[in-house]
């Protein structure tokens, strides 16, 4: 048999392993419309001379996306007349969109590497949408898997992460995952197609291309069969992952008490019982699941349950992003929102003021003489006569001080909250009342000495403060 015979049947074997591949995984049914990840490289001009390869038999609508990251552009203008030339060959349209990697990745503090993934998938999202494509392939192969598995490895990786890249998920699918480099290279050189090679696959100054140049070689040697070894050990890792996460699911359905894009709110007393095994994978599914969470890694989530299991009411922790922990008296509050700054509010004797988003109700109330002066936190005993109403409730101002009641002397107002551990995300929504220019009391915190009750007080006021879910 000639070499060139030989190698159009191993060619034809590629083809019909990938195949198999799409049948057993359901990857593809007659009639989908695919918009194909295509960079030029070796293994998306695979992937799209594959699909092209079964469009007949399954009667598919194939539209190719190069997507510029705008990182290379030297490069990309050949990139793009290679893949537009190769697309025209297969009467396949082809369609160009540009990302602004750089700009996303300071917006959001991402490195680039992240910053790329996220917008690439975002743009295969709505290229979809715009082809009313129902699927969207791209090119991850046998070895990407195995590159992907030994990086989380030494990363630290549990066994969600260990379990590799889902060869389908939504409409995005793999269908060369079970096939290696090595196969699809010499399937391009037995159809006479040279590919475009990225340069910075070529560089070992990616810790995936580290792995991919100097690690696998070595593993390979070792156990030829590396690749299906690794495969084997992440189909059982995704097995176990499918039954972990119907329970997790269903646990955190019944946790949630509040949710938004930015913050969510669980109840306390069942994860403080919860076995940590399962209580990372919720904790883990819940932060993923809510927006503006996204990207907290493993050695955060173990501060989380430390928290949870050890820390005490109002402990807290300050993740990357400005992502807070807050342990409340019944619930676990994660967030990014920004800190809340109250508004304005004017109070008059008797009255009350709801302070909107901070949950409080500030109130004043005439009194008679009485020897309950309050705790000067919720609730306080003071000289009407020597304050002016309507009292004004305001946020902190820069410069503000006061004389703290028993303290004896004059202190800034931001040295007392230092002094007081309130936590800095707190500090503008705390009620600060006011009479004319002087501070009459930190509402929830102490009250001004200039007006505490004396045996000269003839009127009395009693301020107070009531928190709940207003």
């Amino acid at each position: 048999m000639k070499e060139t015979d030989r190698d159009a049947m191993n060619a034809d074997e590629l083809i019909h392993k990938a195949e198999q591949t799409i049948i057993r995984n359901r990857l593809i049914s007659a009639g989908d419309s695919v918009v194909v990840g295509f960079s030029g490289g070796p293994d998306s001009t695979c992937l799209l001379y594959l699909l092209h390869a079964l469009k007949e038999n399954y009667q598919l609508q194939l539209h190719a996306l190069y997507i510029n990251h705008n990182l290379r552009p030297v490069e990309v203008p050949t990139e793009i007349a290679f893949c537009r030339r190769f697309c025209e060959g297969l009467e396949i349209p082809f369609m160009v969109e540009s990302i602004d990697v750089i700009s996303f990745s300071k917006e959001y503090r991402m490195n680039r590497q992240e910053a790329a993934r996220e917008l690439r998938y975002q743009t295969f999202g709505k290229a979809a949408e715009k082809m009313r494509a129902n699927k969207v392939a791209l090119a991850h192969n046998g070895d990407d898997q195995a590159e992907t598995f030994l990086m989380r490895l030494v990363r630290g990786a549990g066994p969600a992460g260990l379990s590799g890249i889902p060869i389908k998920r939504d409409k995005i699918i793999r269908p060369l995952l079970e096939i290696g480099r090595e196969e699809i290279e010499k399937f391009l050189e037995a159809r006479n197609i040279s590919p475009i090679t990225d340069s910075s696959n070529l560089r070992e100054d990616y810790f995936r291309n580290m792995v991919r140049a100097r690690l696998m070689p070595v593993l390979k040697q070792s156990n030829p069969h590396l690749l299906q070894s690794l495969t084997h050990t992440m189909a059982i890792l995704q097995e176990e992952e499918r039954y972990f996460g119907i329970l997790v699911a269903r646990t955190l359905m019944k946790l949630i008490s509040r949710k938004s894009q930015k913050r969510i709110e669980l109840f306390l007393s069942p994860m403080e019982a919860m076995e940590i095994v399962i209580l990372r994978r919720v904790l883990r599914r819940a932060l993923s699941e809510t927006e503006g969470l996204r990207g907290i890694g493993f050695a955060h989530i173990e501060d989380i349950i430390a928290l949870i299991k050890n820390g005490k009411n109002g402990d807290r922790l300050v993740l990357p992003r400005n992502i807070r922990v807050i342990k409340e008296y019944s619930l676990l509050v994660i967030t990014s929102e920004e800190p809340m700054r109250i508004a304005e509010y004017m109070l008059d004797l008797p009255g009350n003021a709801v302070v909107l988003g901070a949950r409080q109700v500030v109130t004043a109330e005439r009194e008679e003489r009485s020897l309950q002066f309050g705790d000067g936190r919720s609730s306080v005993l003071l000289d009407a006569e020597k304050m002016t109403f309507p009292l004004l409730i305001r946020p902190r101002r820069a410069g503000d001080f006061f004389y703290p009641m028993g303290f004896g002397r004059k202190k800034k107002l931001q040295d007392f909250l230092v002094d007081m551990k309130v936590p800095r995300d707190e500090r503008d929504s705390i009620p600060v009342v006011v009479s004319g220019d002087d501070i009459v009391w930190i509402a929830g915190q102490r009250a001004d000495e200039r007006f505490k009750v004396t045996d000269q007080t003839k009127k009395f006021v009693r301020l107070g403060i009531v928190r709940g879910k207003f």
